[in-house]
């Protein structure tokens, strides 16, 4: 089934199938994201040279606060 076809069909959806349907995929693409966030920054994970870089530099002692470039609302 292609894409335009499932597309077609969820128009055709009752409004509250359709929302079910959006929080359905919503869930699942955090899930997805949660996923690869945990798998990156696991051991030997992509991520896991950026927070060695990050642990050496703070060791250092060469990393400056944080500044706040705008207010939070």
């Amino acid at each position: 089934m292609s894409v335009d076809a499932i597309k077609e069909l969820i128009e055709h959806l009752p409004p509250e199938d359709q929302t079910a349907l959006a929080c359905w995929m919503t869930e699942r693409d955090a899930k997805m994201w949660d996923d690869q966030i945990e798998q990156d920054f696991s051991a030997g994970g992509t991520g896991m040279g950026l927070l060695e870089e990050v642990d050496a530099q703070i060791g250092a002692g060469n990393l400056e606060s944080f500044k706040v470039t705008r207010q939070r609302g």
